[in-house]
């Protein structure tokens, strides 16, 4: 078993230095340790990749990241940005405080960090430099901000777990995301107002009632999308594969119609780039599975569980070892195969010290959250980097203040479970 494991994760590593795309990393490597090792069929790593998609609740993917697409396109971000001005412009650090709402509001809505940060980060980094801002700062706030977007629901990486962990409600994971996202960007609000008042960054005009529900009323329609997702799915209207795809219907009308943003002609780009991106995720769940397949006959998740359970018998302990795992995974590992491999390593070990598998799916995606924010593979520093036109290296120091905060979020997450299992609990999704 040893030698098979090492043998994985030595090319493993290799591909990742020759910047071998992850997911062919994953599913080459596995296929290496298998005909290494001969101890199953080399054509078992095909048949466990078309049985790792072959899910109906997958199908809720594609609809949930071209709805996204079709809002980021829509003008929706513009209006959740005049909105958000609106309400917190006024204050000291205000853009900074409209930043994070905005982030906060456009990633519930489109369920990508990726598209929270290129939508709002083009429009609302240079509005900050122009204010006074330090552009670093902005790319740094705007990048943390973006990452409550999977924490807030609807979310493809909450599917995604909900599938690897297996009998995991997804109205459950939903909702109980909803809070520690909430927590995690006020945290975030609270970094950047400190940051704010030590380096004289100014307050906007305040807006009067009048034009903050005039701003309102431009932004409820792209806002209703989350009410007619989540009500649908808790009223037993549909299922969640079922409102995503009524979430793209919902967003095609908003796009093209009540706001005239999206033109047939943009429709075939669209749907291109909906495709290539739901390809990369799909064939990173397919390799992830295969690769899970493997540490499963080799007992990897059992060694592991059985490892970490003999250094302390102290719950707290144990979480906090399974956090630094993860943080250090997250730093060069995408967040959906990270999701896929571990969740059946680590699922065991704290439903044995009492967690709630829904409370560790939202610990697991707070905890990645990080990572993509952090070099090598953070794909939302890499994009924050390139919108606001800032070498990563100058945004290194502003970040910390903000990891910081993320780190305090993930802490309350982990180690006060009502946070996660509350709103559960009450609709009750959780016995």
């Amino acid at each position: 078993m040893m030698i098979a494991c090492l043998l994985l994760l030595v090319s493993f590593i290799c591909m990742l230095l020759m910047k071998v795309p992850i997911a062919v990393a994953i599913a080459a490597s596995t296929v290496v340790a298998i005909l290494a090792t001969g101890e199953a069929p080399d054509a078992v790593v095909a048949m466990k990749m078309v049985n790792g998609i072959d899910s109906f609740a997958l199908l809720a993917i594609p609809f949930f990241v071209l709805s996204g697409l079709l809002m980021g396109r829509g003008g929706m971000a513009v209006r959740l940005i005049d909105f958000a001005n609106a309400l917190m412009g006024r204050f000291t650090g205000g853009l900074g405080y409209v930043n994070t709402l905005t982030c906060m509001l456009f990633g519930s809505i489109s369920g990508s960090a990726a598209a929270a940060v290129s939508s709002i980060g083009g429009f609302i980094i240079p509005e900050m430099e122009k204010k006074g801002y330090d552009r670093s700062y902005g790319v740094a706030i705007t990048t943390t901000a973006a990452t409550t977007g999977l924490l807030i629901p609807p979310s493809n990486i909450m599917i995604i777990y909900a599938v690897s962990a297996g009998s995991v409600s997804i109205a459950g994971m939903f909702l109980a995301g909803i809070i520690p996202g909430i927590v995690t960007g006020l945290l975030i609000m609270l970094v950047g107002g400190v940051l704010a008042y030590i380096r004289g960054y100014g307050s906007g005009e305040a807006s009067s009632i009048g034009e903050v529900w005039y701003r309102f009323r431009r932004a409820v329609l792209s806002l209703t999308l989350v009410v007619i997702v989540m009500g649908g799915i808790l009223g037993g209207v549909f299922t969640a594969t079922e409102a995503a795809a009524i979430a793209v219907a919902y967003s095609l009308f908003l796009a093209m119609v009540v706001y005239g943003e999206v033109k047939v002609k943009d429709l075939p780009e669209i749907l291109l780039q909906s495709a290539i991106t739901t390809s990369i995720v799909m064939l990173l769940i397919a390799s992830s599975c295969a690769m899970s397949y493997f540490l499963t006959i080799h007992n990897v998740p059992q060694v592991i569980s059985a490892s970490l359970l003999a250094l302390s018998d102290n719950p707290i302990v144990i979480f906090l070892v399974i956090n630094m795992l993860l943080l250090l995974v997250g730093t060069f590992m995408d967040m959906t195969p990270a999701v896929l491999i571990f969740t059946p390593i680590f699922l065991p070990v704290v439903m044995e010290l009492g967690m709630h598998p829904l409370h560790f799916g939202i610990v697991m995606i707070a905890n990645l959250c990080i990572g993509l924010c952090t070099p090598p593979v953070g794909s939302c520093l890499f994009i924050g980097c390139s919108v606001g036109k800032v070498e990563m290296s100058k945004v290194a120091v502003p970040m910390i203040p903000f990891f910081c905060a993320m780190g305090v979020a993930l802490l309350l997450i982990t180690y006060v479970p009502s946070l996660s299992m509350i709103l559960p609990e009450l609709m009750g999704l959780v016995k």
